[in-house]
């Protein structure tokens, strides 16, 4: 048995996933025609509101962030061959940290206070996804389960701490603003786009260094796509998938904090639409690759900012814009993950 496959998943030919964005354009073509709206006006609607100015730019990128660490998260624990469906709830309980840091680490220097707000953040979602981890590795409790368990309580257990012990006065659900100094810096005004961004961008690069230029990242890789072989390599499987779980539990953490301190300077409930669950999307279409998942995750951003500019100007329903994000995500992320489950049965 070979510990590698020649067909490794860091291939990265874009060609199938083009063909399948192009379709499933094709297909919200169709529905929206049926559907007595002019697919022109709308797509033009949607690339306007993506893409048409700085604004637009920046409104795509800020969508883009969140998605691009969740991404990262996900596609760390993937190539350990565990399906970590938990990062939505690793990044909410890392939004949460870094909010109540923001807010009670007052008094310091704006980058001190920057770095430990978003450090309570990576470390509280490497902590959530401590649990499934030892969970999975010495009881062998399935991480689907235990993941899926775990957002479902971050996000019950985060609406409560909002809504009682930490709620700022007012009807909203919210944490009181954090401290001026715990802002990530705005990157391109008067857009939300933050520094947060560009952290995303520094963790794509250390994640795609860890993975493809470094012998642990070697050892991660090796555990998910062939366990039998990597453990008669001497590659301590329990240890390697433990330390997946942490580091995307961290970027997940970070990602979350990012969201607070740059975009919305406080935790509001229910302020994430689903970034966790668009990040397994994004890191799939991206073929678990962070260069990938770049892209990927501007595409979604794309997705989200000029959806909502096309349900604005031409009208359309914002369940048919939703529709179309769902078609994209289907056509280009369902036969990569196929591919990928039929790639793992014949290595084993």
């Amino acid at each position: 048995m070979k510990l590698l496959s020649k067909k490794s998943l860091s291939s990265f030919s874009i060609l199938p996933e083009i063909i399948a964005i192009l379709l499933a354009f094709l297909i919200s073509a169709l529905i929206l025609l049926f559907s007595g709206y002019s697919p022109l006006v709308a797509f033009s609607a949607l690339f306007r509101g993506a893409f048409g100015s700085k604004n637009a730019w920046g409104q795509t990128l800020t969508q883009a962030t969140p998605i691009l660490f969740t991404a990262l998260a996900f596609l760390l624990t993937f190539r350990t061959g565990i399906f970590n469906i938990g990062v939505e709830g690793q990044f909410l309980m890392g939004a949460i940290a870094s909010a109540l840091a923001g807010i009670y680490f007052s008094g310091l220097p704006a980058p001190l206070h920057i770095a430990l707000s978003l450090l309570a953040g990576g470390v509280m979602g490497a902590l959530w996804g401590l649990i499934p981890a030892l969970l999975k590795a010495y009881l062998g409790v399935h991480e689907v389960i235990t993941t899926m368990m775990m957002s479902y309580i971050a996000s019950y257990l985060t609406s409560y701490l909002v809504n009682y012990p930490f709620k700022a006065p007012g009807w909203v659900a919210q944490t009181e603003p954090v401290a001026k100094s715990a802002l990530l810096p705005k990157i391109l005004p008067p857009t939300q786009l933050s520094l947060s961004f560009i952290i995303a961008l520094f963790f794509s690069f250390l994640v795609s260094f860890f993975l493809f230029h470094t012998y642990l990242g070697f050892q991660v890789r090796a555990v998910g796509l062939n366990p039998e072989a990597a453990e008669n390599k001497g590659i301590a499987i329990k240890n390697r998938q433990i330390l997946a779980f942490l580091l995307s539990g961290f970027i997940a953490g970070i990602g979350g904090g990012g969201e607070i301190l740059g975009v919305h300077g406080r935790f509001v409930d229910g302020f994430s639409p689903g970034y966790g669950w668009d990040g397994i999307a994004v890191g799939l279409v991206g073929k678990l690759h962070p260069g990938g998942c770049i892209l990927a995750s501007i595409l979604f951003g794309m997705l989200r900012a000029g959806g909502m500019t096309m349900t604005r100007v031409t009208k359309v329903p914002l369940d048919l814009s939703l529709i179309i994000q769902s078609l994209v995500i289907i056509l280009v992320a369902a036969p990569y993950f196929i591919k990928t489950v039929i790639m793992r049965r014949k290595d084993l």
